[in-house]
């Protein structure tokens, strides 16, 4: 029995997982990022994380031409800056009102979030509606605080 989107959705949504924004920079494209939950870490020596971005955001292009991107894990208080970078308005509104400065790679780090990552594509692998971007780390930023999470499509936070 094959199993339908929505019981996979369903499935899915049993699985917390922390938030991040994926931000890139291109020559043609400028600063372009997205709301992204599929992110992993892949390797230590190199350091390497993956990334999962449907084939359709235009976030996904502007890697493609730059070649670098940047994870930007969110923190306990940035609820607004996911729903800000999850779609709906224009790579220009997402980046207003937040604050921001280039990496070492030219991607946008998110000044408030809770650690960042910048990052070197190194391989990409085309699945299903997403290609799986993997990136070695050029930089680590990291702050203290408490990471956003999400689980059955709400936003939680860690019990203290």
């Amino acid at each position: 029995m094959a199993v339908t989107v929505d019981d996979f959705k369903k499935a899915l949504q049993l699985w917390a997982s922390g938030v991040t924004v994926v931000t890139t920079h291109s020559e043609k494209f400028g600063a372009q990022g997205m709301t992204v939950t599929a992110f992993s870490s892949v390797s230590v020596d190199p350091p390497q994380i993956l990334v999962c971005i449907n084939d359709a955001a235009d976030t996904r292009v502007g890697i493609h031409e730059s070649q670098y991107f940047a994870v930007n894990v969110l923190n306990s208080n940035q609820q607004d800056i996911s729903n800000q970078f999850s779609g709906g308005s224009s790579q220009e509104q997402r980046f207003q009102n937040t604050s921001w400065q280039m990496g070492s790679t030219g991607a946008p780090i998110l000044n408030d979030s809770l650690m960042s990552l910048d990052c070197k594509v190194v391989e990409k692998v085309r699945a299903g509606t997403h290609w799986i971007i993997i990136g070695e780390v050029q930089e680590c930023i990291c702050r203290s605080g408490e990471p956003l999470l999400y689980y059955r499509g709400a936003y939680r936070e860690l019990a203290g």
